[in-house]
């Protein structure tokens, strides 16, 4: 019976030592459990943080976008009138263009009578040449007639 009364004793201090286990255990679970939920509530307010940033950043760029647009918008009228400018060049380019293309066709076209005139203009100067020549060899005749007289 002693070894009933013993076993019951090394049951009673194992049930002892497991119950101080368990509530050392239960300790350190409780302290980590602590800090877990510190640290939640420090990534919690570092959370709200982080969004009120991101929303004033949102907001922020939104009044910029819309300073940009208007900003933009003014310089609309700007650019149409570019755009008309560079219109209207191309325009005149192209009207210069069919003018210089109609000279070409009809100086082309005329270079036949171009080149005859040309031609019946060096028969004139070679006409009024030898007619000086002549003349200039009738005033020698002259000359030399009326000085043997």
């Amino acid at each position: 019976m002693i070894a009933i009364y013993i076993s019951v004793g090394v049951i009673a201090a194992a049930f002892v030592v497991l119950v101080i286990y368990l509530a050392n255990t239960l300790r350190a679970t409780t302290k980590t459990l602590e800090n877990v939920a510190n640290t939640m509530e420090n990534f919690e307010k570092q959370l709200q943080g982080i969004t009120r940033e991101t929303e004033e950043l949102l907001h922020r760029t939104n009044q910029l976008t819309e300073e940009i647009h208007e900003k933009t918008a003014v310089f609309d009228p700007f650019f149409q009138s570019v755009k008309g400018l560079g219109d209207s060049i191309q325009r005149v380019n192209h009207s210069v263009q069919n003018v210089a293309e109609n000279v070409a066709k009809q100086a082309e076209s005329q270079s036949d009578q171009v080149a005859k005139i040309v031609q019946w203009g060096h028969v004139a100067i070679d006409i009024y040449s030898k007619w000086k020549e002549k003349q200039a060899v009738k005033r020698a005749r002259n000359i030399d007639y009326e000085e043997e007289k």
